[in-house]
């Protein structure tokens, strides 16, 4: 299906491309909202990323899978947003400063609320590197063949780079947020 889809929009067809971007638009949008941490630009990242792959998908293989093909232009796009506006360590501070939040809620919520933002705290301390790939395992839920697809690097470079970083996670979670090992925050 996706392998027809593709071959119609290298042929010209808009809405066999629009179908595309309708099926990964979320998964786009994520991994962009992920690497740069604002809702707007993450969405001109995605933007951008459908219009680089339109444009470049007559040099594409339609029996590959799009989607990891579409997140890797994501991630490179997504980069070049960091670098150049050297917001990405202002961005993880702000992380939930922004977020919607709920009314007064019930206990658990609130629970669950800090857990995560700890959780994600903790994951801000790593690298780059180690983010991006729990990100694309964990977040997006894509496959080592996909995230390798995505980071442009073999399976068993994926594989380790995942072992590292949930190591280093596992290290800062026992360092920085040990209340979070033990399942209770204050």
């Amino acid at each position: 299906m996706e392998a027809e889809l593709i071959q119609r929009a290298q042929a010209g067809d808009q809405a066999a491309y629009e179908a595309l971007v309708r099926e990964h638009e979320a998964a786009v949008f994520r991994l962009a909202y992920l690497l740069v941490d604002d809702a707007d630009a993450a969405q001109d990242v995605a933007q951008d990323a459908f219009v680089r792959a339109y444009r470049q998908l007559d040099r594409f293989d339609p029996t590959r899978p799009f989607r990891p093909w579409v997140l890797h232009i994501t991630r490179n796009l997504a980069r070049n947003y960091r670098r150049s506006l050297g917001r990405y360590v202002a961005a993880a501070q702000r992380l939930f400063a922004h977020a919607p939040r709920a009314a007064a809620s019930a206990e658990s919520e609130q629970f669950q609320q800090q857990e995560a933002r700890a959780l994600w705290d903790a994951v801000r301390r790593l690298s780059a590197q180690e983010q991006e790939v729990i990100y694309l395992r964990f977040m997006l839920e894509l496959s080592v063949r996909e995230t390798a697809e995505v980071l442009n690097v073999p399976p068993g470079t994926v594989k380790s780079r995942q072992s590292r970083a949930l190591r280093r996670l596992k290290g800062v979670v026992q360092h920085d947020f040990p209340l979070l090992m033990e399942g209770r925050l204050s």
